[in-house]
């Protein structure tokens, strides 16, 4: 099975990137998670996959992510989890996905996950919708050309002080953990562009308050 040579890169780097100290996972404790960071290629060219998790949620509600969940011990392992999750989530089949490589753990101090990303190329890709409404309101196919586009790219404040990337894509507000992650690997892959890094925004209210939940 052929993976194109922009993914195998970036799970050959992303394995060994090094982790920010504000996301290392304790010694100790911590529920173990997984997603999935599946890149296919559309219409408009390498695409991955996010979801936008229901607004009635009560971790992470209403927020735009990668397809996961907590590792059940049935699962053997973070990669069978993240399959999982994704076929729960948005109907994905997993027959149809080539797991390239995973990367370091990363740790959600918010929800005490240490989350385990999992890279998946899309070999055959099938239709995916909202398969689980109480927890996803929506799933997009995002193309990467839109991520890395500039017009798209802006560094979103939160009132704790802290600010990250963020995307605005396919009406679409991305930030936090998700944009994190999505900023490193379109590094990783060699389609990151050069962006205005002073262009930063406060974190909407109503994203906010639906954030602060849980």
């Amino acid at each position: 099975m052929r993976v194109p040579g922009w993914l195998e890169t970036l799970a050959e780097r992303a394995a060994g990137a090094p982790v920010h100290p504000a996301m290392r996972p304790p010694e100790s404790g911590g529920r173990p998670a997984a997603v999935l960071l599946l890149f296919g290629e559309g219409p408009s060219g390498p695409d991955v996959l996010l979801i936008q998790r229901s607004s009635r949620g009560r971790r992470h509600a209403g927020q735009p992510a990668f397809p996961g969940g907590g590792v059940d011990p049935a699962d053997g392992g973070p990669v069978a989890a993240a399959l999982r999750e994704a076929q729960e989530e948005t109907g994905l089949d997993p027959a149809g996905v080539h797991v390239v490589g995973t990367m370091p753990e990363l740790y959600i101090w918010r929800s005490d996950n240490r989350v385990t990303p999992v890279i998946g190329w899309w070999h055959t890709p099938c239709a995916v919708h909202a398969a689980s409404p109480d927890e996803v309101e929506s799933v997009e196919r995002v193309p990467l050309a839109e991520l890395v586009d500039p017009a798209n790219r802006l560094t979103l404040r939160h009132p704790s002080g802290y600010s990250g990337p963020a995307f605005r894509v396919r009406g679409l507000l991305v930030w936090g953990f998700t944009a994190g992650v999505l900023d490193g690997v379109l590094d990783d892959s060699g389609f990151a562009l050069p962006w205005d890094g002073s262009r930063v925004e406060d974190l909407p209210p109503d994203v906010l308050n639906l954030a602060s939940r849980g």
